[in-house]
């Protein structure tokens, strides 16, 4: 059955298309959200850190731990944020493409994919973060 371009059912099948992403959005959103808390705790216990002034050997090596930490977490906001940014794009290529008439399939299909991926990397980063804070947390 074809869907008349520019009737409301084809709006409706559009919006049907962009459910997903549109979910991941908010997922997405949530995450920044979680890593920036937690980015900004990591970032006060470095400033409480180097006041300390740990110039012993296991204050080094717990700073250089926190700053290692502090980066796979910035690294996982950025690739979080363009996980966003790519679904976000998603949609509104759909609903462009859908105006216009055009085919748009694999193009969403890789914006998708894409989202996906930096929201995976995200993810990886995020859990070597904890791993490397567990593990500290076990020496002490």
């Amino acid at each position: 059955m074809s869907v008349d371009p520019g009737s409301i059912e084809h709006l409706t099948e559009i919006i049907g298309h962009v459910v997903a992403p549109a979910f991941l959005l908010g997922a997405v959103a949530s995450f920044v959200s979680i890593l920036v808390d937690r980015s900004q705790d990591l970032q006060h216990r470095i400033r409480e850190k180097k006041a300390a002034n740990g110039a012993d050997a296991d204050g080094q090596s717990e700073l250089r731990r926190l700053k290692q930490r502090a980066q796979l977490l910035h690294r996982a906001v950025v690739l979080s944020i363009g996980s966003g940014a790519a679904a976000a794009f998603l949609i509104m290529i759909a609903f462009t493409a859908a105006l216009v008439g055009v085919q748009h399939v694999w193009f969403v299909a890789i914006l998708f994919i894409i989202s996906m991926f930096l929201l995976l990397w995200s993810l990886l980063d995020f859990a070597s973060e904890i791993k490397i804070g567990l593990m500290a947390d076990h020496e002490l």
